[in-house]
């Protein structure tokens, strides 16, 4: 009963409603109000809804314009961004030339001072025949001799640097062995390098046309003095060269200092 009495209510209101607008009649509010205040009441509108169209777009012309402000500083700064950006990306390429340049040309001088210093072995090769034979067996030399500490102790790192100062289209081919000689326990020792590091004779061998490095590692017993390191280059007969055996001794003490 109620929502009935509701909807009638409801029904009754509307009806209410468009009544009262289809009673609104111009020619009746003309009549009434006389054509002076017709004209009156008109233009009062007319003006109401001008100010307010004006005033509506005034807000959104400040709105777009405020806006236009805000993209164009945002357009100016990453504009400026982009310049400085474009500016450090030719820096750092005129850089990366320059050292690239600077990188090729320390290569071409380090190449030139390979080969002059090729050239002066080669040199010396000759005088060491001549003046100190037992130093070379034909052409080979022991360049280097290197001893480094390590962070353990009494274990050592070696280097063996061998270089074939003639020209010779055959490689070299051998194996080299040493011994350390110092005291063991205040007594006079000697020992092998079987005896102190795991090096085999294949990674003590050697086979080729200019130059190369052995390396190894080799541990000290606790109460063992070195003092004397002899080291034997040995190149075995085979169908292309004799046995010869190369013989030279080394200070401990002097491959310790002499270390870079």
């Amino acid at each position: 009963m109620f929502s009935l009495k509701y909807l009638s209510i409801s029904g009754y209101h509307n009806t209410f409603q468009m009544n009262w607008l289809a009673k609104i009649n111009l020619k009746i509010v003309v009549v009434r109000l006389g054509t002076f205040r017709s004209a009156l009441l008109l233009i009062l509108i007319i003006v109401i809804c001008s100010y307010s169209g004006y005033r509506v777009g005034n807000f959104y012309h400040g709105y777009q314009v405020k806006t236009l402000v805000q993209q164009k500083t945002r357009l100016d700064s990453m504009y400026q961004k982009n310049v400085q950006q474009n500016s450090r990306i030719n820096t750092l390429e005129v850089e990366l030339e320059v050292e690239r340049m600077a990188n090729q040309r320390s290569q071409e001088l380090l190449k030139n001072m390979e080969t002059e210093h090729y050239q002066v072995k080669r040199e010396l090769a000759f005088y060491e025949k001549v003046m100190a034979p037992e130093k070379t067996v034909d052409g080979l030399v022991i360049d280097r001799v290197s001893i480094y500490p390590t962070g353990s102790p009494n274990h050592f790192r070696f280097q063996i640097v061998l270089l074939q100062q003639q020209v010779r289209k055959r490689y070299v081919k051998g194996y080299v062995d040493l011994a350390l000689f110092g005291s063991l326990d205040n007594k006079p020792s000697q020992l092998k390098l079987s005896n102190i590091s795991v090096s085999t004779k294949k990674d003590l061998s050697f086979s080729f046309q200019y130059f190369q490095i052995i390396e190894g590692e080799l541990t000290l017993p606790d109460n063992f003095l070195p003092e004397k390191l002899e080291l034997a280059t040995i190149l075995p007969k085979n169908r292309w060269q004799k046995h010869q055996r190369l013989d030279e001794s080394f200070m401990w003490g002097d491959l310790l200092e002499n270390t870079p």
